[in-house]
Formats: structure tokens, C-alpha cells, sequence
């Protein structure tokens, strides 16, 4: 059984959670692009908390059958997870302030800051 793309948003924000990642939001990308349906930009603390936090969520997608595409590691300033319908994003707070990445969303009803 796969897991649809809101279940696999459900899992990630569930392990950002967990892992304590800071300032996390999600984008609804539906009716904006054909790059997945969800995009989720969160922060950890530090290179090694960054890293921490994108293990486990690669560790429980792939648990579930879920391909992913990783990118950033062994760095970990930005890593990068492409999950097909869900894409995260895993900064430490300086880069993602850098590239605010999420800067074209916030103006616009598709962005969401995680409760």
C-alpha cells in the first residue's frame, strides 16, 4: 500500500516534531507547481542536529516504502529530501535565513506554519 501525499506529510511532520526541529512550515504546492504536492521547510540547531533530523525522516519514509532522494549530507548545513509528493527541507537557521527559500510563499494563502 502507498502511503498518499498528505499520510506521507503527516509522517514527516510528525518526526520533525519529534526530533525538536524549529520554525517549521508547509507548503501547499497543489495548484503551484508539478515539482510535489507539498513542500516543508523546517531548522535544527546545528550541522549535527540538522543531520540527526534528516536521517530519521529518510529512516521512517523508507520504513514505509517510500523512495527518497537526499541531498546535503555529510554537511548538513541544508539538507535536502525528496520524498516524490512531499519535498523538506532541513536548514541550520543561518543558511535558511541566507536563501529564504520560503520567501515566494509567505504572501500567499499556500504557506502554513506547522502547530
Amino acid at each position: 500500500m502507498r502511503l498518499d501525499a498528505e499520510e506521507i506529510l503527516r509522517l514527516v511532520l510528525a518526526r520533525l516534531d519529534d526530533m525538536k526541529a524549529e520554525d517549521t512550515l508547509t507548503i501547499d504546492l497543489r495548484d503551484k507547481s508539478s515539482i510535489g504536492d507539498y513542500m516543508v521547510v523546517s531548522s535544527g540547531r546545528s550541522n549535527r542536529h540538522v543531520g540527526s533530523v534528516a536521517d530519521r525522516i529518510v529512516e521512517d519514509l523508507h520504513k514505509a516504502g517510500i523512495a527518497t532522494r537526499v541531498e546535503g549530507v555529510p554537511h548538513c548545513d541544508w539538507v535536502l529530501i525528496d520524498a516524490g509528493d512531499v519535498i523538506v527541507h532541513v536548514f541550520r537557521p543561518e543558511v535558511r535565513d541566507f536563501y529564504n527559500l520560503e520567501r515566494m510563499w509567505l504572501g500567499s494563502r499556500t504557506a502554513r506554519r506547522a502547530s
